[in-house]
């Protein structure tokens, strides 16, 4: 009995179906939330980030 019998005889076609269904899902509800409207601010307030010179942050780690 080869490997291949066994696998297509186990039914775990419905594995994939499900997976494939529950990651398009995941996918729309990302891109929904980021294209959605009034989701502009909130992104324009990630993007300057890295340029903020806020204090408040954690306090950089001293090199030994």
């Amino acid at each position: 009995m080869k490997l291949v019998d066994v696998m297509s005889a186990a039914g775990l076609s419905g594995y994939a179906i499900v997976a494939m269904v529950l990651f398009m899902a995941a996918f729309l509800m990302i891109v929904i939330r980021t294209f959605a409207p009034g989701s502009r601010p909130q992104h324009s307030a990630a993007a300057q980030l890295p340029f903020s010179d806020d204090a408040s942050g954690p306090a950089p780690r001293a090199r030994e």
